[in-house]
């Protein structure tokens, strides 16, 4: 079959979310054809270029999530009488109440002012001025000043009000792109979408236009993602912006026909975001376990006084408390040393850096033998690649417990990879740990330090306790969380919703642009290239209706041009 691969600032690019995974993935399922619809986050990324893409891969399609250029498009009286309707409705829906409890009247308004906004921009050519137009902020602003409107709406001023409707501009941008056409996302079999939000909106396109399936893979949901992010945006912007990604949310669910959450954390959010139960598959994250086979299987290669922390270095990862702790644990094991090997995120990670090493001098001063010796610091801070810590495999040789200290975590990447290395663990009850986890180690409340060392020094003190966790956290490891076992389960999920959601399409004759009967044979239901490439087949429902190109989107071109 062909997929209709949708990502957003990932695969095929170099540097990006999720990008190992869909490079698995597409690899791992070489029985099926590729179309990857890229939307790429900043201009850094597009000029990086791409990884080098498998024979499966027919095109890459590509377009900026992070720029738009005005498409000259010039709406008739008509036209703009259908936006401000359109674009009015989804404000009005923004702001009539909670996102995460909408009924069934605002998600049907939601839908419908959504459609009516992706049918203008296919029959008129695209949204990018309209989207920035002075009528968009005025008809948000009359939403807001409506009766009924919720409270935070109604307080929201100018520039609150500018803000959401830059928002709305760029989460609005697939709307307008060209990839809506019979040989385009018309002609797949599939859309998977591998995150939510803007990823997954061509696909609810194709949905709509074509009635191609819809399967969404999310290892972070978008409406966590902004309640974390949006913390500095006042209460009217954060109200209006949480509403759409919730009112996004419920539409993509509503209408794929599977969502396959990594975890039951991001399963947890997707139902109270209205996914249903039913049509919900927990798929784990396919991780690559041969890096970490030697130290998996070679437990005796841990320095049994040393504890280790893995991950990128930001405020979120609390290594405040765990260096608290460290003080803790070095009263009752005064031999124990830590080990903080990762690269801080952005500035505010290079800060947090920063304070991190500056409590680590003031708790640990150097500790010398005599006057005139020079001490050493129990915590050290490493990166990756250097002399005493070539490979992430090695970093996890050398301690015996690998903490967590995270206060917000999605799908703890860094302790499966322990985990992978035999590691016993310690970490707090955030997110998936619990789930991931799973009885093979320690787990202690968040912001605890007291409770956090009294862990490590539990397994500190016990080897043989240490050494059966350890065993237990490989094995589970391996059964659960394997590149292996993440692809044969998204093979029988395209099976089955191919087999429950088939996609009819016909055949135009090239001269009359009429239906040809029995044109499309038997065997075209067959994984494989059977049929003529120059047949135009367009999807039941999915006339010719484009007429001219949309907007500017990335030209086409073959998936090995792209490579750098």
């Amino acid at each position: 079959m062909r997929i209709g691969l949708l990502t957003e600032g990932g695969y095929p690019y170099v540097s990006g979310d999720a990008r190992l995974w869909c490079d698995r993935l597409v690899r791992g399922l070489g029985q099926h054809e590729f179309d990857i619809y890229a939307l790429s986050r900043s201009e850094r990324q597009e000029d990086e270029g791409w990884v080098p893409l498998p024979s499966q891969v027919n095109r890459v399609r590509t377009a900026p999530l992070w720029t738009a250029e005005d498409d000259g498009v010039v709406h008739g009286r008509r036209a703009r009488r259908r936006f401000a309707e359109c674009y009015g409705e989804l404000a009005a829906v923004l702001c009539a109440g909670r996102s995460e409890e909408p009924s069934a009247t605002e998600a049907d308004r939601f839908g419908s002012a959504l459609y009516g906004l992706a049918e203008l921009a296919r029959d008129e050519g695209g949204l990018v001025g309209a989207l920035r137009s002075e009528t968009a902020v005025r008809a948000l602003e009359r939403a807001c000043r409506a009766p009924g409107a919720a409270r935070t709406a109604r307080e929201a001023r100018v520039p609150d009000l500018l803000a959401v409707a830059a928002h709305l501009e760029r989460a609005l941008r697939p709307l307008s792109l060209d990839w809506y056409e019979d040989d385009g996302l018309g002609s797949v079999d599939l859309c998977h979408a591998a995150s939510g939000g803007p990823a997954a909106l061509p696909g609810l396109l194709a949905r709509h236009f074509f009635d191609v399936p819809l399967l969404v893979t999310e290892y972070g949901v978008q409406l966590r993602t902004h309640y974390l992010s949006a913390t500095e945006a006042s209460p009217s912007v954060r109200s209006l912006l949480a509403a759409f990604h919730g009112r996004l949310a419920a539409e993509i669910y509503g209408r794929a026909a599977l969502v396959t959450p990594g975890n039951t954390h991001a399963r947890r959010w997707q139902e109270r975001c209205g996914a249903d139960r039913d049509k919900i598959r927990t798929v784990y994250p396919g991780m690559d376990a041969t890096h970490f086979a030697e130290v998996g299987e070679s437990p005796e290669r841990a320095d049994p006084d040393t504890l280790l922390w893995v991950g990128r270095v930001e405020p979120t990862k609390d290594l405040i408390s765990l260096l608290h702790a460290f003080a803790e644990i070095r009263k009752e094991e005064p031999k124990t040393r830590l080990r903080i090997i990762g690269v801080p995120v952005g500035s505010e990670g290079a800060a947090y850096l920063g304070h991190c090493k500056a409590l680590a001098a003031q708790l640990f001063p150097d500790e010398a033998d005599g006057l005139h010796a020079v001490g050493d610091n129990p915590v050290s801070f490493e990166e990756i690649g250097g002399p005493e810590v070539p490979t992430l495999a090695e970093a996890y040789a050398s301690g015996a417990v690998t903490v967590l200290s995270s206060v917000v975590e999605g799908f703890p990447i860094s302790l499966v990879e322990a985990m992978f290395c035999g590691r016993a663990t310690v970490s707090t009850d955030v997110g998936a740990v619990v789930e991931v986890i799973g009885g093979t180690g320690l787990v202690v409340p968040p912001r605890n330090p007291r409770a956090l060392a009294e862990a490590c020094v539990a397994l500190l003190r016990d080897s043989a306790r240490r050494d059966r966790l350890g065993a237990a956290a490989r094995a589970r490891a391996l059964e659960l969380f394997t590149v292996e076992q993440n692809i044969t389960a998204f093979h029988g999920i395209y099976l089955e919703i191919v087999s429950r959601h088939p996609v009819h399409r016909v055949v135009l004759d090239d001269t009359t642009g009429e239906p040809l009967p029995f044109a499309v044979p038997a065997e075209a239901h067959v994984p494989g290239r059977w049929t003529d490439s120059g047949a135009r087949v367009v999807a039941r429902g999915g006339p010719g209706w484009a007429a001219g190109p949309p907007v500017r989107a990335n030209t086409p071109v073959p998936a090995t041009e792209g490579a750098r």
